[in-house]
């Protein structure tokens, strides 16, 4: 079973290890792939990610049996006018059922702070899609590129 876990500044290092590996960042290649999260940088991120976060973003660890197994965020995105998902699980951990608890676990988050609905933009041969479609999210639209989807929570 997960459990949530906010994690302490000096807890980024799991951050930095699923952002820059390549298997658990595969699912990102349409936008470059591996993401650089040097040490540098922790403080700032965690700083508008978790101490300033003005309710507009969310950001929690998924642990099970004392690891972390992945993220789980959302944000507004000024832009299109909405809150976005995050769910990230780390690849070796992948294909256990942790993908659909988690993002149950953050439509609950989301749902507890008031968030209506959630959106998210995938990657249109990302696997994932279908644990989305599983928690009860529709499409919303679809591009050449993306797969938008939607969930009213």
């Amino acid at each position: 079973m997960l459990t949530i876990y906010k994690p302490a500044l000096d807890d980024l290092w799991f951050k930095q290890e699923m952002l820059e590996d390549r298997k658990t960042m595969q699912y990102n290649h349409a936008w470059g792939g591996c993401i650089p999260f040097p040490r540098k940088d922790w403080p700032d991120w965690y700083d508008y990610w978790i101490i300033n976060n003005e309710n507009k973003r969310y950001y929690r660890y998924l642990v099970n049996d004392g690891k972390f197994i992945g993220e789980i965020a959302y944000h507004y995105n000024n832009e299109e006018g909405h809150y976005l998902a995050d769910i990230i699980i780390h690849a070796k951990y992948r294909g256990c059922g942790y993908g659909k608890e988690g993002l149950k676990i953050l439509c609950e988050e989301a749902k507890k702070n008031g968030i209506k609905v959630l959106y998210d933009d995938i990657a249109i041969d990302n696997t994932a899609i279908k644990i989305f479609i599983d928690c009860g999210f529709s499409i919303e639209y679809k591009t050449v590129d993306k797969i938008y989807l939607k969930k009213v929570l």
